[in-house]
């Protein structure tokens, strides 16, 4: 790969609470198109990274470089405007709400209501409204949750629940999708399910992911670069097979069993 492919770069991130530093002089760049695994104990910093690239927290020092932009700083709103969208670690789906309108939600920033509709919404606020569901349909087609598009989102089985917090990522039109664990709580089986997913997507929406997760049979399954954190700074960077054996990893994880080794 070359760098005129690279679409994300972080230069020397440090991100400082008082006196804690969670991620010090963190330094990647990650190319058009990959899949990249980000990996490590639990308060390594790997959120932290996340929360930094999304706007969330303004690194203390370093820069974040999109598409050849500085976006350092930048309101979150603003960066997904841009192009970076995210998952979290922990569901944030209106549950109350139906599968369909989680989606829309996400529509609605970057729906541009013509002049006149705004002064007299008749003229374009339905024909507006009318093009977001069709979207929002084909959106949760594409995804095979269409058959629980009027169904509450907090009455799916988790699994479900998880693949339409991607989806209403997705709605946001991102080149750049960061998922915070998706696999957490999932069982085994819905992890391998969850993998054919992510790769699915990557290749139909032409995506370029960036993966947190504990679950290694997920992150190993899936990832062929993965980047190791501990105490907020980088430890090892390799493929899977490389990273199975770093003695450094091991160590991090106490143990081989950890890494599915």
């Amino acid at each position: 790969m070359s760098g005129n492919d690279v679409i994300l770069s972080m230069q020397n991130l440090t991100m400082k609470f008082g006196g804690l530093v969670a991620v010090n002089d963190f330094s990647m760049d990650i190319h058009k198109g990959e899949l990249v695994g980000l990996i490590g104990p639990n308060g390594a910093g790997k959120t932290t990274i996340f929360n930094m690239i999304t706007g969330h927290y303004t690194p203390t020092s370093g820069k974040i470089i999109f598409e050849g932009r500085d976006i350092t700083g930048l309101p979150p709103h603003k960066v997904a405007l841009l192009g970076i969208s995210r998952t979290f670690q922990n569901i944030r789906l209106c549950r109350t709400m139906s599968a369909l309108d989680n989606v829309l939600i996400s529509f609605h920033p970057h729906v541009k209501n013509p002049f006149f509709g705004a002064i007299v919404p008749i003229f374009g606020y339905f024909r507006v409204e009318r093009e977001m569901r069709r979207r929002g349909m084909e959106l949760l087609e594409r995804l095979g949750l269409e058959k629980w598009a009027k169904e509450p989102a907090g009455s799916l089985p988790y699994g479900l629940q998880r693949r339409l917090e991607i989806a209403r990522a997705l709605a946001t039109e991102p080149r750049l999708l960061l998922l915070d664990e998706p696999a957490a709580g999932m069982n085994p089986a819905e992890a391998a399910d969850l993998m054919d997913f992510i790769r699915g997507i990557r290749q139909e929406f032409g995506l370029t992911i960036f993966l947190i997760e504990h679950v290694m049979q997920v992150v190993m399954g899936i990832c062929p670069r993965i980047r190791v954190i501990d105490f907020g700074v980088s430890i090892a960077e390799g493929t899977p097979e490389e990273i199975k054996s770093n003695p450094k990893v091991i160590e991090a994880y106490l143990g081989e069993e950890e890494l599915g080794a």
